[in-house]
């Protein structure tokens, strides 16, 4: 019910810019930009885990999209997942394999994605409300099939043990902390078959999470075989993580600072 009412009120209640505060905006034409996804593009923590899919991100973790992400993750700001799934979609089709001015290079070319969300913890959902990653993969999905791209969501992701806040954790932590924690539940090819997994988050600091995520999709044989690239998408990555890889554009750097991620 709280996440009934919270979008509801989100709907019909006058409401300020969630990412900058502009009065009587859900989203202003500002901090709407940097979503577009036209600055989407790989993204490589350092150091990168391993396991750690091919990841592609709409957006440089900063200012307006911080802000955005948090409101819509933790104060249930729940009609905000329309524009962060427009972001997670343009990262997907960023993340799209091609040959140079070709068509998608996978074999099957008219393959429908699934989205394979990562999960929350029961008693984070709880506290929240809702699934933040789940909420703006079904936003994602259906942007993508406006786009003429068959999408759907398939959470087959599930936590088998409990695992501690991520946030203050650093690197190595992380990874102690998610190493086995993820599985795939007993229907997960079904749900997945036909088509090419993408894994989803909202953010990607160190990778851990998107890392242990792939672990457990190829422990179960999802992938379609050697010759497939596992893929995942997020809305937002560190600054940094862009201008990691080579041959990347330059990000302006993070205006904020001091602030923990729960990725």
């Amino acid at each position: 019910m709280r996440g009934w009412w919270q979008e509801l009120a989100g709907l019909v209640l006058p409401v300020d810019c969630a990412g900058c505060g502009a009065v009587r905006v859900l989203v202003c034409a500002g901090c709407r930009e940097p979503l577009s996804g036209a600055g989407a593009g790989p993204v490589g923590p350092s150091p990168r885990p391993e396991g750690l899919p091919v990841v592609h991100a709409a957006a440089v973790y900063e200012g307006g999209v911080r802000a955005l992400l948090l409101a819509h993750k933790e104060r249930g700001a729940l009609p905000l997942a329309g524009v962060l799934g427009e972001a997670l979609a343009g990262a997907v089709l960023a993340g799209r394999p091609r040959d140079a001015g070709g068509p998608v290079r996978t074999g099957r070319p008219s393959a429908e994605v699934a989205l394979v969300p990562v999960p929350s913890a029961r008693r984070q959902i709880r506290a929240r409300g809702h699934d933040p990653a789940r909420r703006i993969a079904l936003a994602a999905a259906g942007r993508l099939r406006r786009a003429g791209v068959p999408a759907r969501v398939a959470p087959v992701l599930r936590l088998r043990r409990v695992v501690a806040d991520q946030a203050g954790l650093g690197a190595r932590q992380r990874r102690e902390n998610l190493a086995g924690a993820l599985t795939v539940c007993r229907d997960g090819a079904r749900l997945t078959d036909g088509a090419r997994i993408v894994i989803v988050d909202d953010l990607i600091t160190t990778g851990a999470t998107l890392a242990e995520a792939a672990r457990a999709v190829r422990a179960a044989g999802l992938t379609a075989g050697p010759g497939e690239v596992l893929r995942a998408a997020v809305v937002a990555a560190p600054a940094d993580s862009f201008r990691r890889l080579p041959g990347a554009v330059p990000r302006r750097p993070a205006t904020r600072t001091g602030q923990k991620s729960r990725e």
